[in-house]
């Protein structure tokens, strides 16, 4: 557990001391460049800075109480699921669903928890909401019973004990529900919030880095709303968001719409997660008319090996992006804007065309799997929201100010993360396509909370193929229980192929994933071992990211025999 107090770990994480430049680094990767992954126009890269230079709304950052308050995870002991109201939108409070705690006099919504590897936790969760709900520990390695997968919900009135060892990697996990029926909903209108893991590996870095959270190592969660004249959180998705899933038209990062920061001339490192729905953002900073390189440090399961110089990544719902951006090419005065770029969020391939900017592809999707229309009909505002999922769009200006000199240089080393390896034998194939009813699913099948379709051995080592349809739309996927290897990409479309190297890898497919984004007509590779210390067999559940996906039944049982 951390030994410094919320105080102290908001001034400077690590208590550190002066440590003296890194060594200069060798890089294991560059990114291949091709026509198709050249820059931005100058005129589209201006005009998202030209936006991001009226945003005016501070950004929300981990204070020592309230909303994301940074609460050592040993303080999570007793954790009650409420409604309550929030300030969002400037002057207007929103009705919130959030995880409350009070510790040491101070009250906590949706804290930021903070942990060291090998921790106990043990924790009680009390829902006082009228509905059903239950913790989903995004991203750790945990037994069944405290995974959260939905096989077990706590039900209104009623409490819920948790008690399991952090074993995982370092890395900015998360908490959110996973009451089947219940997820999309209860995420959207706030339950989700930072589990940050530290090890030796983690400390070393932010040592050598000199990072301090709440000043130069910064979470950002991005997500999606939609708001009434009232501020308040709308969320009422129709047959067509069921099969799309939900896009909001307000862009947040930490509930802060329009926001900015100021950084010094250094390097500063930003933990990002993809907390929408549905939405999925192509990430890249940008200065001047031109994109700014940066470094990929690590992904959903903690550090990669080396770290990977690159100027865009995708990032699908549920994942983790963990960069550091070298500020100290900018002029102090200058900002930075963090950006989503345009690019074709491929909805209903082969339906019509790009989904995402084609207003009749649902229809033509409905068309294809012989669906109903009248179940189908897409009203003018689901239309819109659709064809904003891959729209560009400004998130963060970065103002870079005046700071003390810093000479740090990124460690040639992050980890000791071991190559992926290939287990033996035939992969596993997992198909992923829509039926003639309309389902999204996996090898045919759509969520039933009786079966258990795919059975695995505790200790033993697979490859799963992800195969997506062509006709089809990008999933991300999400496994619980265990975290993976990404050996392979095939059949990329060109705008993921062109950011690919060798087998097609993705910077972030270097690194252990839980959940991995396969858009239409791909096929991914992946390696999973399946040992774990747990007696007994064990129970999860593979599903798509896309929550309305997931509440649709694009999820499967999947059991670990003892």
């Amino acid at each position: 557990m951390f030994d410094l107090s919320r105080r102290q770990f908001i001034g400077s994480l690590s208590a550190l001391g002066a440590a003296g430049a890194a060594p200069g680094m060798a890089f294991s990767a560059v990114r291949k460049t091709t026509q198709a992954a050249s820059a931005e126009s100058a005129a589209a890269v201006s005009a998202l800075e030209k936006a991001a230079a009226g945003f005016g709304n501070p950004l929300r950052l981990p204070g020592t109480s309230g909303l994301y308050g940074v609460l050592p995870a040993s303080e999570f002991r007793e954790v009650h699921v409420v409604r309550t109201e929030i300030e969002v939108l400037p002057g207007q409070r929103t009705p919130y669903l959030a995880y409350a705690v009070e510790s040491g006099g101070k009250q906590f919504l949706n804290p930021a928890l903070l942990a060291r590897r090998g921790d106990e936790m043990r924790v009680r969760l009390v829902n006082d909401l009228d509905e059903p709900t239950v913790i989903h520990w995004h991203g750790l390695s945990l037994d069944a019973r405290n995974d959260g997968n939905g096989m077990t919900v706590v039900e209104p009135g009623k409490s819920l004990d948790y008690a399991f060892q952090l074993r995982d990697r370092a890395s900015m996990y998360w908490y959110h529900p996973h009451a089947h029926g219940f997820i999309a909903k209860q995420a959207y209108h706030g339950l989700a919030s930072l589990l940050f893991i530290d090890d030796d590996e983690e400390t070393a870095l932010r040592r050598e880095l000199d990072l301090a959270l709440g000043e130069t190592e910064i979470p950002l969660v991005l997500q999606d709303r939609q708001f009434d004249a009232q501020g308040r959180l709308q969320y009422v998705p129709t047959a067509t968001d069921l099969a799309a899933g939900w896009v909001g038209e307000r862009l947040l990062v930490n509930l802060t719409e329009r926001p900015f920061i100021q950084a010094g001339r250094r390097i500063v490192r930003f933990r990002i997660l993809n907390g929408s729905n549905a939405r999925t953002y192509r990430l890249a900073f940008l200065q001047g008319g031109r994109r700014l390189g940066f470094f990929l440090a690590g992904t959903d399961g903690g550090l990669l090996a080396a770290p990977q110089r690159i100027d865009e990544s995708f990032i699908s719902p549920g994942q983790r992006l963990d960069v550091l951006v070298d500020l100290r090419e900018i002029s102090e005065g200058q900002a930075v804007t963090l950006a989503s770029l345009a690019f074709d969020p491929m909805h209903a391939e082969g339906a019509g065309g790009h989904g995402g900017h084609d207003a009749g592809a649902m229809e033509g999707m409905a068309d294809m799997a012989g669906m109903d229309h009248s179940k189908m009909a897409m009203p003018a505002a689901s239309k819109a929201n659709m064809a904003m999922d891959g729209d560009a769009h400004a998130l963060l200006r970065i103002d870079v100010k005046a700071s003390p000199a810093y000479s740090r240089k990124i460690p040639a080393v992050l980890s000791a993360l071991p190559a992926a390896v290939a287990p033996k034998g035939a992969p596993r194939r997992m198909k992923l396509a829509l039926d003639i009813k309309g389902h999204w699913t996996i090898n045919g099948w759509t969520f039933d909370p009786k079966v258990v379709p795919v059975t695995v051995r505790r200790g033993t080592a697979e490859t799963w193929l992800i195969e997506n349809a062509r006709r089809s739309m990008p999933h991300p996927m999400h496994l619980h229980g265990f975290k993976f290897r990404v050996l392979e990409r095939l059949g990329s479309p060109a705008q993921v192929h062109a950011l690919a190297g060798a087998k097609g890898l993705l910077a972030q497919d270097r690194g252990m994933l839980d959940t991995v984004h396969v858009w239409p007509g791909e096929s991914v590779r992946i390696a999973l071992d399946f040992s774990h210390p747990y007696a007994g067999d064990q129970d999860y559940v593979f599903h798509c990211h896309n929550l309305e996906h997931e509440e649709a039944g694009m999820m499967i049982r999947y059991a670990v025999k003892g």
